[in-house]
Parts: C-alpha cells; sequence; structure tokens
C-alpha cells in the first residue's frame, strides 16, 4: 500500500510508459505498460491509485515535484565529459580530434587575441611618430612575449571571469592585459594604448585568420596529405591489377585497381593544392574601414601603410577595403574548397564501399570487434561509412559558413559572429573523416579471386575493341554488328574468338585481337596509376598523326567543310540530331550518325567515316562539350558584365583575377 500511495494521483501517458503528474484522478495506460498492467501488482497498484483522495492526491504532486528539482539539481551539477558532451566532436570522437582544439576553441580565439593585441602595442612603441608609447626595451617585449607563450588555460579563465562583468569578450581581453602588465613599470605607463584605435573586429578578424592559418599548416593539411599518399600507394601498388569497370552499373571497359585508385589521388591532391593557394587576409583599418579615429590622433602618419605593415608581419594578407569586418570572402573560398575535397572523398568512400561488397577488397579484421550484434558472420565497412557521414555533417556545416558569411548588413552585422565559432565543427568533422577513411584503407586487403572471376564472365567488354578496330580497317557498320553480337546474349570467349576469325581485316590486326582478354584489354591503366601526378591530355587531330595513316591529312577544302558544319550549325540541324537520337536512344551517337550522314556525300571524309568517335566514351565528348559551353558563356556574357561592374575598363582588362 505503501508503494500504492507513492504513485497515486499520477497520469500513465498513452504514448510513454513514464509516469507524470495529474490533477485528474483517471489513469491512462500506455502500450509499453500493457505486460506490466497485465500482473497482479499493477492491478494492486491501479486499485491504490484510483482509490485515492483529493488531499493525497495534492501530496504525491508535492512528492513527485520534488524529485524534479532534486534531479533539475543533479543536472546543473553535472560537469562536461565524453558522456556528457553535446557534440560528439567533444564527446565521443575528442581522442580523434583533439589537436583542433589549441587552434579552433574558444580557447585558441582568445589566445589568438591575446597575440594581436600584444603585437599591434609592439607596432605602436615602433612608429617615431607616437611618441606617447615609446619603444619598449628588450627586456618588456620579452615580458610581453611571455605574455602570449606563456598563455594558458587558467588565463583564459581569468579572461572569461572577465568577460562575465564587461559581456564583452574582446574588452575583457584588454582589460586581461592591462591588469597583467599593470606591475611592469615601463608598460603600465601606456596600458591605454592596449587596443589604440581598434574596432573589436579589427582583432577578432586577425584572431580568426590566425587560427585558420594555424590549423591549416599543423593539423588539416598534413592529414590531406597522408591521405593522399594513402591512396597514391593504393594507386601504385596494384597498378596491374585489372579489374572489371562499371558504368551505370554494368560490366564496361576493364581498367586497373590502381588506375581507379590514382583517379582520387590526383582529384584530392588538386583540391588541397587550391586549399593551401587560397590567401588569407585581414584588415585592421578600425570601426568602419577609414582610419576614421587613427587619424583623429594622429592625421600625419600613414595609417594604411602602418596597418599593412603590421598585418603582413602575422604572416596574413593585407585587405585595404573593408567596411568594419574583413568581408571573408577568402573563408568562403576555403570552405568551398574544403567541401569539394570531401565531395571527392566522399566519391571515394562509396566506391570503396562498392567494391568491398563486391568482394574486390576482403577487412582485415581485429581481435575482439564485433561487426553485427546479431549476425557474427559481418565485418561491415564501418570507416568508410564513418568518413561519409562526417563529410556530409562537415559539408553542412562549412556550405553555411560559406554561404553566410560574405554577407553583412551595410558596413557590420553579428550574425557573422555566432557562426564563426562554429568553424571548428566544420573542420572537426572533417578531420575525423579523413582519419576514418585512412583507418579504412589501412583495413584493405585486395582480394585478386574475386576480380578475375569477374573478368572471366564478361568477354562482352571485348566488343569495344573489335568494333574499334573494325573502324580501322573499314568495315561497314562495325558498331551495330557488335551490337547484334553481344545486346542481351550470352557472350562467351569461344563467341568471341568466332566472331574474330570471321573478320575480313589484316592478319595481325586479327592476331591482336584474339590475343585480347578481359584481363590484358585496360589500355593505358597501367601507366596511368604509376604516373599519378601526371596531368593526362587527350587532344588528338587524328588526321596530323603520321602513324596513322588511315586517316591521311585533310585538305584545305575538306577542313573548310568540316569548319562549315560546326559554324553553320543551325536549330534544324539540333532537331535532326534530336530525330536520330528517338532511334538510337543515345544522344552522343546520334550526332556521330547525324555527321556521318552530313559527310558521306564529301569524298575525301566518306574515306574515313568510322573514325568519327574514334576510341571515345561518350563522356570523352560531353566533358569537352560542358567546358566549351563554360568557357563561352562566361567570356561573351559573363565578362561583358564584370567589366561593367569595373567602371568600363576594357574588356580585356577586366577579368577574373582583376576583381
Amino acid at each position: 500500500m505503501e508503494l500504492g500511495a507513492c504513485f497515486r494521483g499520477l497520469n500513465f501517458n498513452r504514448t510513454t510508459p513514464y509516469c507524470i503528474p495529474s490533477h485528474q484522478h483517471s489513469i491512462k495506460f500506455s502500450r509499453p505498460c500493457n505486460n506490466y498492467a497485465s500482473s497482479a501488482s499493477f492491478q494492486a497498484l491501479r486499485s491504490c491509485c484510483c482509490s485515492a483522495t483529493v488531499k493525497e492526491t495534492d501530496s504525491s504532486i508535492e512528492a513527485v515535484e520534488k524529485v524534479k528539482a532534486m534531479s533539475a539539481d543533479y543536472y546543473r551539477d553535472v560537469e562536461l565529459s565524453s558522456l556528457t558532451a553535446l557534440c560528439p566532436l567533444d564527446g565521443r570522437y575528442w581522442a580523434k580530434v583533439k589537436e583542433l582544439s589549441p587552434f579552433m576553441s574558444e580557447f585558441g580565439l582568445i589566445r589568438f587575441r591575446v597575440l594581436v593585441e600584444i603585437k599591434w602595442l609592439i607596432k605602436l612603441s615602433q612608429i617615431p611618430d607616437v611618441p606617447e608609447v615609446p619603444r619598449f626595451s628588450e627586456e618588456a617585449e620579452s615580458f610581453l612575449q611571455e605574455l602570449i607563450d606563456g598563455f594558458s588555460l587558467d588565463d583564459a579563465l581569468e579572461v572569461k571571469n572577465i568577460e562575465k562583468v564587461t559581456n564583452h569578450d574582446v574588452k575583457a581581453v584588454e582589460y586581461f592585459l592591462k591588469q597583467r602588465c599593470q606591475s611592469h613599470l615601463e608598460i603600465a605607463k601606456v596600458l591605454e594604448f592596449f587596443h589604440f584605435a581598434c574596432t573589436s573586429e579589427d582583432i577578432n578578424n586577425l584572431a580568426h585568420a590566425l587560427m585558420l592559418k594555424e590549423v591549416l599548416n599543423k593539423v588539416m593539411l598534413p592529414v590531406m596529405d597522408k591521405l593522399i599518399t594513402a591512396i597514391s600507394n593504393m594507386a601504385t601498388a596494384n597498378a596491374k591489377i585489372p579489374m572489371l569497370s562499371r558504368t551505370h552499373g554494368q560490366p564496361a571497359s576493364p581498367t586497373t585497381l590502381g588506375k581507379e585508385m590514382a583517379i582520387f589521388a590526383y582529384r584530392l591532391s588538386q583540391e588541397r593544392r587550391n586549399i593551401s593557394q587560397i590567401e588569407i587576409l585581414g584588415k585592421f583599418a578600425g570601426a568602419v574601414g577609414n582610419y576614421n579615429a587613427h587619424l583623429a590622433a594622429y592625421p600625419d602618419i600613414n595609417w594604411p601603410q602602418v596597418a599593412e605593415e603590421f598585418v603582413t608581419s602575422l604572416g596574413i594578407s593585407f585587405n585595404p577595403y573593408v567596411p568594419q569586418i574583413e568581408p571573408h570572402d577568402y573563408m568562403a573560398k576555403l570552405f568551398h574548397s574544403t567541401i569539394q575535397f570531401n565531395n571527392v572523398l566522399v566519391d571515394f568512400s562509396r566506391d570503396v564501399w562498392g567494391y568491398i561488397s563486391l568482394g574486390y577488397f576482403k577487412q582485415i579484421t581485429k581481435a575482439g570487434e564485433i561487426g553485427s550484434s546479431t549476425m557474427p558472420h559481418k565485418v561491415n565497412p564501418i570507416d568508410f561509412e564513418n568518413s561519409e557521414g562526417n563529410l556530409g555533417m562537415a559539408n553542412g556545416g562549412l556550405s553555411h559558413l560559406s554561404t553566410k558569411l560574405p554577407i553583412s548588413r551595410w558596413q557590420r552585422d553579428l550574425t557573422d559572429s555566432t557562426v564563426l565559432r562554429n568553424m571548428g565543427v566544420g573542420l572537426g568533422h572533417s578531420l575525423l573523416a579523413y582519419k576514418s577513411a585512412l583507418q579504412g584503407i589501412a583495413k584493405l586487403q585486395v582480394n585478386k579471386a574475386s576480380l578475375i572471376e569477374d573478368l572471366d564472365q564478361t568477354w562482352e567488354v571485348l566488343a569495344e575493341p573489335i568494333q574499334t578496330v573494325m573502324r580501322r580497317y573499314g568495315v561497314p557498320e562495325p558498331y551495330e554488328k557488335l551490337k547484334e553480337l553481344t545486346r542481351g546474349r550470352a557472350v562467351t570467349k569461344e563467341s568471341i574468338r568466332e566472331f574474330i576469325e570471321g573478320l575480313d581485316i589484316p592478319f595481325e590486326a586479327k592476331k591482336g585481337l584474339l590475343n585480347l582478354t578481359p584481363h590484358t584489354y585496360v589500355g593505358a591503366a597501367v601507366e596511368l596509376a604509376k604516373n599519378v601526378e601526371a596531368a593526362i591530355k587527350w587532344l588528338i587531330k587524328l588526321s596530323q598523326i603520321p602513324d596513322v595513316p588511315e586517316v591521311p591529312r585533310f585538305s584545305e577544302e575538306a577542313e573548310s567543310f568540316l569548319q562549315e558544319l560546326i559554324d553553320g550549325f543551325s536549330l534544324d540541324d539540333a532537331l535532326e540530331v534530336k530525330n536520330i537520337e528517338k532511334v538510337t536512344n543515345h544522344d552522343v551517337k546520334a550526332v556521330e550518325y547525324f555527321l556521318k550522314q552530313r559527310c558521306q556525300s564529301h569524298l575525301e571524309i566518306a574515306k574515313v567515316l568510322e573514325f568519327f568517335h574514334f576510341a571515345c566514351t561518350s563522356e570523352d565528348i560531353n566533358n569537352l562539350a560542358h567546358a566549351l559551353m563554360l568557357k563561352e558563356v562566361l567570356n561573351k556574357d559573363c565578362i561583358e558584365v564584370l567589366s561593367f561592374l569595373c567602371n568600363d575598363r576594357p574588356l580585356g582588362v577586366c577579368t577574373f583575377s582583376t576583381l
């Protein structure tokens, strides 16, 4: 009965098994309580509760309120730990990202604010036209430098305690420095020159710039380099291992495992280079970027020059045209570039995940580890899944930083302040993803048997080289003949050899095709994988290659004919291509057939019709078409607008680099 009295006046809610106070006498039973509700003990409790008096109900409510108050007191005293942290970067994953903390935490921000404030005071002491701040002695400069080098967590906590009074974070740093320096006779004379002519953003923008500069050079770029090196090593180690490729999820021309890894190493290295080349900018021009206060106090000093000297002395590039804030455009570039690096790594993680699923990779297991709580046989690709998930989290945060930070109302609003405090979140999830990918790579083991098995079952991939060689030797309709042989049919080694034997082509060409297997038809994949840093260019004019005698150099008249097809291409021509596409159901192939139709009446070009689309995949055509589209629209439209915005300078002068 005591238990019953304790629960009197409680309402069992329909949607939760927990009890909540209620002034009603009715009891509602939730579904999670159904098993317990049928027990004798619960029925006794129910009977006791339903017979409770109003007085008893009120007293039980008071008891529950006391319990709630005790609970609130408990949580008020809970300290931050890996179990109580709201963000998993500060909890579960802390050990993997803690090297970011000295730079991207609030401690890091305060530390760099202290550095900027002190360095500015030292700079003032070096300006002859500011006699009120005499040049510091070596001992005084050493004292100030020690405040920077020895800045500790206790110092940062002292700043935070001052901020509780000032309710202003940068002013708290200024007061902290004045307190620390008031005992030094020389520096005490110039205490009011701490924060001289500065707006808070003069200090903050340089602190943020230094945070990013340091974290990039000391943490992010080195880990990116490790990742690129690891993938490059995968490329060279597996350069000769043939692998069935897949386009649209279907078997396609063989490649090598190493070459596919080389693609990612090269792409990541390009994005890493872009990140490292972004110029980190800073300003130091006062409240609205005009040096108003500086010139009011010392009108004869060239303050823009002083500001540039000061900013560049910190290893930061100077931005001369600013409102109150540094406009953060460089941050947008930096975070966008990081997003693109992350996107490439997402692509890598998904591909490796897929190769593991196909059995191309095995994962080295560790004693004691469990893959599934119910399926003991499983070894899941958790590292690549963790990497992909964290890259998504990183890109979400970095995307907001990139799009929000360059936008500020008039000379500034404060919306950037709270957003900037989250830089470490985006970079933290990125770092975690990089380390997870590295951990996953270290567990990979190539399963050659699975790679061989897939290749042995896909002889149809040799249709491509056969039809391409047929084109060289003038065999009519090579593509169509191979399509008839392979589309929707079981293709075997024997059926391919029989088809080759029946071709009317030179003996050596036939011999070369007969020697091909899905294992050996890998093109230049081995060389590409071994030389991953080389930029591979495919800009071939077949008629200008002496070693392709089947396509003699075109006459001027033939080249003019072809050029006219380009220059005179009309909407009617495009409609004709679209009509062909209705039959082929392939847009690029429709273009090839259109060109063959147009050129078959030209005696010289008609001899080489099958060299249209020679050795090309559709994407070879498409990627260059897209590149030309962008090039044209930028040159013809966007640059004219930019020229207007740049005070009508000549078109050749107003370029993106000028802006």
